[in-house]
């Protein structure tokens, strides 16, 4: 894993030096709910337990599962306080797992989330590479920063979408952008307000990599947030992401290694996009809480199809 952001929230992290002794890990946990958030990983943590999957103590059935988490915070954006994940609702997120396609936007740990002036959420994106090698990303995007270019309202990495991944978004109408920049200018500025953000994610690959090598990747990944999000890794914002490999495939020479680490990293970037994109408006503020447009319901006529 590696931070770059200013405030991160994270736990069981310090293992994943390469420096130390755990080589694997069993789950990793995004959620929101700041620091209160990561008890969700002890959900997390007794499914796995009860199947018996964990790192071996010695005797039979006693493991101590890896599970490394990272959190943003969204307290207060639905009206109250005190609603965050807890530790229920990490062991339904690990009962629900599956190889479905990932659902996107405002779900699990992308229900609060925000970026910019726009609603956040969850993001997915991959890439199968010429050796066969499989690449994705998965980015929680709740950024102090915007994904939206101000002067055309596009976002910054639309233009890293695969083939016509992103064909159908387009540039939205002038009267569409005057609008949304009216509508920010009345709005009370809380970019700067310090723990009101961080972008968490996870880039996975079915290659073979040491941990030093995963590292690795997660720092290159972060080059995907910047080209997706403006500004980046700022003192209020925690980015975190984390890089797993499943050891399918063998593992790559330099060469193919590097391939592979910038193939992640405008993964991140598209993953951004998806994210922005699949998100929808909230209104909240009758309830006390954040209301948010979405970009597409800012921008209707960006979307073609």
């Amino acid at each position: 894993m590696d931070v770059r952001g200013g405030g991160p929230g994270t736990r069981e992290t310090d293992l994943l030096d390469p420096r130390n002794l755990v080589d694997r890990v069993h789950a990793v946990v995004l959620g929101g709910g700041s620091a209160f958030g990561l008890a969700a990983a002890d959900g997390v943590m007794d499914g796995l337990l009860d199947d018996g999957i964990g790192w071996p103590m010695g005797e039979p059935g006693r493991v101590v599962p890896i599970v490394p988490a990272a959190i943003l915070f969204d307290l207060g954006r639905g009206g109250t306080w005190g609603h965050r994940p807890r530790a229920e609702d990490g062991r339904a997120a690990y009962a629900s797992a599956s190889t479905d396609a990932v659902e996107q936007g405002c779900v699990g740990a992308g229900t609060g989330a925000k970026v910019g002036g726009f609603k956040g959420g969850i993001g997915s994106a991959s890439v199968v590479l010429a050796s066969g090698t499989t690449v994705a990303a998965l980015v929680v995007v709740n950024a102090v920063g915007s994904a939206v270019d101000p002067t055309t309202g596009l976002p910054y990495a639309v233009g890293l979408g695969l083939g016509d991944e992103l064909a159908h978004v387009s540039a939205p109408s002038a009267d569409e952008l005057a609008e949304s920049h009216a509508r920010a200018e009345a709005q009370p500025e809380s970019a700067g307000r310090p723990g009101l953000a961080t972008t968490i994610g996870v880039i996975a690959t079915d290659a073979t990599l040491t941990k030093a090598q995963c590292q690795k990747a997660s720092g290159v990944g972060h080059d995907g947030l910047a080209r997706a999000l403006k500004p980046v890794h700022t003192l209020f914002d925690g980015d975190t992401l984390f890089t797993l490999a499943t050891g399918d495939r063998p593992a790559p020479d330099p060469v193919e290694q590097t391939l592979l680490m910038e193939a992640g990293a405008d993964c991140v970037a598209r993953a951004v996009v998806h994210a922005l994109l699949a998100a929808t408006s909230v209104d909240r503020s009758a309830a006390g809480g954040v209301a948010l447009r979405s970009w597409s319901d800012a921008f209707p006529s960006a979307i073609r199809g």
